[in-house]
């Protein structure tokens, strides 16, 4: 099944052919910030509904305000590729710059952004499907946490193939809306005719009536943080360079300034011909939308302000409406992607720092890092399942974190220019810098100024999560952080280890419960290993059963003395520990070796009817220094029949041995 799903397993030697050109990584890693422009004018116009449709005219300005800083944003990570082009992006720029805390700060913002870019593209994705679907929007977590899992499964299959899978998608959302664009342009400019959208007619009630200039103003910048969801997705390129073909930083840049120029194109002409057609759009639509003076009603279903463009310019129910709107939705799935691309290159990084578990560092099958993507799969359908894929919820969360790994990222890379201008003495080379430290520096204090007017118009509904959710992780970091280095600085050898230290001696411990062949192989294997003393033991739950094991123990002759441990309370796991630690506190620098009989089984079900007293005791007796525990395995037909067909016995290779041999006297040799 896992075949069927991920494919067959890459050699690590094929890393290479998993690179991506241009015109695959532009999907790849664009898709979150081109997909953005399906939303981000529609939050504008949404936020600026609760003044009334009198606040409209203030959007061109809000707008042009998100044009600017998504150009210097694209402008600043453009140097940031260059100089750091190993794939730590904002994390790698503010750990060197700024220091570890500040690294560790961009993580932590980083990581809670990639989860709510999961949920909110798919959560929007939904919303689309849901207009023409009633079921879809009947059961929107459901139909969202499957769409995770589809694309999990996708992502698990490489790279490579889920950038070829989601080229298609994204290329054609990008065709569709410019041309959408320029045919709306050509018909206003050139046809001078006249574009409606379907909600023109329709009147908004304003919720905040009488506004001060203070809340007025508070308004605005509302609307300008919401639009500003249309720059998510910029850094994903600066963690991604290691995936790009050579020359990696250059292509990186290209297709950063290629993704910039077609996300501006598309927010501005987006919101253009939805304020010329006049689209309608509200927080609350059921009460604050009149039609013919009526409030809309709770049945009524708002539709998006692409689908409300593409109405009015080609046509309610034209061919053209229906595959604008499909597209959309799509790219609204596939923008999830480049969360997938971004996550796990990030907790691979911060693995190998030790700030997060080591099997984040790990490559899967397909040479992708397999649990990262599921952890971020699991964390986004957690959130769909909690808010109900609510957009408008997920969206107030949204945002925050990546402009706190803008601004800490532009702030490291001024340093960072600032340090080589010191050393640097071409004056060519030096102007480059300098105009690259100017750059960042006008990123730095545009994009710090939104994070200040993103906390200070969301902090209540909803963006104190985040900045409850960052310190948190910040703080589990900076634990598994410590809990590592604490680790190797107690397993380090240091000036008072003697390697040629041995135990003085080795006492062997065989458990036994029947006489029967795995209690047999394990005496025997043990007899092998010629401990210093060597006893058999056995708990005594029932004196008949003791009595009669002895018994047979000796009309068998079994060459190694038992010991019955007597289990007054019928515990199994007890007596055998006080025992261990008798023989510890009798001789401190000799060693106690466990030898545990287990069956190997093969089928699950199996599993749950044998070993469980041997899982307890091996559990108890980790704990316990100077105590070695062996499993002695004794497969059965079982395990033998789900097995892999047994090699050909040839000179060289390892037989096993027979049970003859495994139970006789004489040593064995594998």
């Amino acid at each position: 099944m896992k075949r069927v799903l991920v494919g067959r397993a890459l050699r690590s030697g094929q890393l290479h052919e998993q690179l991506l050109p241009k015109r695959i990584a532009l999907p790849v890693f664009a898709s979150d910030a081109l997909s953005s422009v399906a939303y981000a004018p529609q939050e504008i116009l949404v936020i600026l509904s609760l003044a009334g449709v009198s606040f409209y005219h203030f959007s061109p300005w809000i707008a042009a305000a998100v044009v600017v800083v998504m150009l210097t944003v694209v402008a600043s990570y453009r140097q940031n590729v260059h100089a750091y082009p190993s794939g730590g992006g904002d994390y790698e720029v503010a750990t060197v710059n700024l220091g570890r805390n500040a690294g560790l700060t961009v993580a932590s913002a980083l990581l809670v952004d990639y989860v709510l870019t999961v949920a909110v593209s798919v959560a929007n994705g939904v919303d689309y499907v849901g207009a023409t679907i009633p079921y879809v929007a009947e059961h929107k977590p459901a139909v969202a946490i499957g769409i995770v899992v589809l694309l999990t499964l996708v992502n698990l299959r490489g790279v490579r193939e889920s950038g070829l899978a989601f080229a298609i998608p994204t290329y054609a959302f990008m065709a569709c809306v410019i041309g959408m664009i320029l045919w709306g342009g050509f018909r206003l400019l050139f046809l001078g005719e006249q574009l409606t959208a379907p909600t023109a007619s329709y009147e908004i009630v304003a919720e905040q009536t009488n506004l001060t200039s203070f809340a007025a103003a508070f308004l605005i910048l509302r609307a300008f943080s919401s639009g500003c969801a249309a720059l998510t997705g910029v850094e994903a390129i600066s963690n991604g360079v290691p995936a790009f073909r050579r020359p990696k930083s250059k292509n990186a840049a290209t297709t950063l300034l290629m993704m910039g120029l077609v996300a501006v194109t598309m927010f501005s002409g987006i919101i253009t011909l939805g304020l010329v057609s006049g689209v309608k759009l509200s927080e609350h639509p059921a009460h604050d939308i009149l039609i013919d003076g009526r409030p809309a009603g709770e049945d009524y279903y708002q539709q998006p302000i692409i689908a409300q463009v593409a109405d009015a310019v080609f046509g309610t129910g034209s061919l053209l409406f229906v595959v604008i709107s499909a597209v959309t939705a799509l790219i609204l799935f596939l923008a999830a992607n480049t969360a997938f691309n971004g996550f796990p290159v990030l907790g691979s990084i911060l693995a190998q720092d030790r700030y997060l578990p080591r099997q984040l560092h790990t490559r899967g099958d397909r040479l992708a890092f397999s649990n990262g993507i599921v952890i971020l799969a699991a964390a986004a359908c957690l959130l769909l399942w909690g808010f109900k894929a609510d957009v408008s919820r997920l969206l107030n969360l949204y945002i925050v974190g990546v402009f706190v790994s803008f601004t800490l990222s532009q702030t490291g890379m001024v340093r960072h220019w600032t340090r080589h201008l010191r050393t640097e003495t071409d004056p060519r080379v030096r102007f480059q810098m300098q105009r690259s430290r100017v750059i960042n520096a006008f990123g730095g204090v545009m994009t710090g100024l939104v994070l200040v007017v993103v906390l200070f118009t969301k902090f209540l509904v909803g963006a104190w999560i985040v900045c409850i959710a960052m310190p948190v992780l910040f703080l589990m970091m900076k634990g598994i952080r410590r809990h590592y280095d604490n680790v190797a600085k107690e397993l380090a050898i240091t000036d008072d280890f003697d390697p040629a230290m041995l135990p003085s001696r080795n006492h062997a411990i065989v458990l036994v419960s029947k006489i029967h062949k795995p209690t047999m192989r394990a005496l025997a294997y043990a007899r092998a290993t010629r401990p210093s003393t060597l006893e058999a033991v056995t708990v005594g739950v029932d004196a008949n059963e003791s009595r009669a094991l002895q018994e047979e123990w000796d009309r068998l002759g079994i060459p190694v003395p038992l010991k019955i441990l007597d289990s007054p309370y019928r515990e199994i796991t007890q007596p055998v520990i006080d025992y261990v630690k008798t023989l510890r506190r009798r001789s401190p620098r000799d060693v106690v070796t466990v030898f545990i009989p287990e069956y190997v089984v093969g089928r699950w079900w199996e599993h749950l009817l044998h070993n469980q007293s041997a899982l307890r005791l091996k559990a108890r007796l980790l704990f316990k220094p100077g105590v070695m525990v062996t499993s002695v395995p004794w497969q059965l037909h079982s395990a033998d029949r789900i097995s892999a067909r047994p090699e050909p016995y040839a000179p060289g290779s390892v037989r096993r041995p027979s049970y003859e041999e495994v139970s006789g006297d004489r040593q064995v040799k594998a």
